[in-house]
């Protein structure tokens, strides 16, 4: 019986685990909490990067060094379907690209909330909304070596 296994690849559980667990987007990396979000409209900086508008707030380390939150106006998209699948493609593009970032806080024992409007008029694809979620990590990071510096 042990011959009939022997061609599949040996797997170590604990490292696939290690990998998963880099990208996944919990609970506890979500922005839920109504205190925090109304504390990030009122005293967060923001920048604009189309489709985003950009909101962050650092903070001192507390629990989750990175927490995120999505919205998307329903003015410009009355069905909740589109509006839906626009935050499903946001969230996945953050979920795949947050680690720089997410490391970079650690290392500067930083906490930032973030929290991402997206401002266009009509559904794009994910190739583009990918790319611009690079660029708005990477001037997060540059505000984050400004914060540091302080």
């Amino acid at each position: 019986m042990p011959e009939l296994f022997s061609c599949l690849p040996i797997l170590d559980l604990n490292k696939t685990k290690s990998v998963g667990k880099q990208f996944t987007l919990g609970r506890n990396e979500r922005l839920k909490s109504r205190k925090s979000i109304e504390q990030l409209f009122s005293e967060g900086k923001k920048f604009m990067l189309s489709p985003f508008r950009v909101l962050y707030l650092f903070d001192q380390m507390k629990n989750s060094p990175l927490q995120f939150g999505v919205g998307v106006s329903t003015r410009n998209f009355r069905k909740a379907v589109d509006r839906n699948r626009i935050k499903r493609i946001i969230r996945e593009a953050y979920r795949l690209q947050k680690l720089p970032l997410q490391e970079k806080l650690k290392e500067k024992n930083l906490r930032l909330n973030l929290f991402f409007i997206y401002t266009a008029k009509e559904l794009t694809d994910y190739k583009f909304i990918y790319d611009r979620m690079d660029l708005v990590l990477q001037k997060l990071m540059s505000e984050i070596e400004k914060q540091s510096e302080k």
